[in-house]
């Protein structure tokens, strides 16, 4: 990582009581757990958003280290959360939530730009994006080819 400083918080209209993504206490625990497994503390939750899917975005979640200059960086929970530029808008307000079921558990993320989602849970349209929609189960992207 270098000594670049990394902007913690976020200049846009948004308000100033609505951050531009948090992480509950139970997802940040679970977070933790799985960086402590991988025994590297400079690793971080990278969410993203890319067009594709039934409803026309897709979210994205990977770990990693690897944390550029103009990427966002929020520390809650003990926890360090990545943001690119381009997927900020999509994200403002949104919380990352973390559900422990058998069937369809995990992190997921609960977004109040979305208009409307797919049932697979896995995209959404935050009504300028949905040009890009396809029906669920259709082939390229569609929720059948998740």
């Amino acid at each position: 990582m270098t000594d670049t400083m990394i902007p913690t918080t976020l200049t846009t209209e948004a308000p100033a009581a609505s951050p531009m993504l948090t992480i509950s206490v139970e997802a940040a625990s679970q977070l933790r757990a799985l960086v402590e497994k991988e025994e590297n503390p400079d690793l971080a939750l990278r969410v993203f958003v890319y067009p594709g899917g039934c409803s026309g975005m897709q979210y994205g979640m990977a770990m990693e280290d690897n944390i550029a200059d103009d990427d966002i960086l929020l520390l809650q929970h003990g926890v360090r959360l990545v943001v690119d530029e381009s997927s900020v808008p999509y994200l403002l307000g949104s919380e990352i939530d973390y559900q422990d079921a058998l069937m369809g558990g995990g992190f997921r993320i609960y977004n109040p730009n979305a208009v409307r989602g797919c049932s697979c849970g896995h995209s959404f349209d935050t009504g300028e994006d949905g040009a890009e929609a396809r029906k669920c189960g259709s082939g390229g992207g569609g929720c059948g080819s998740h």
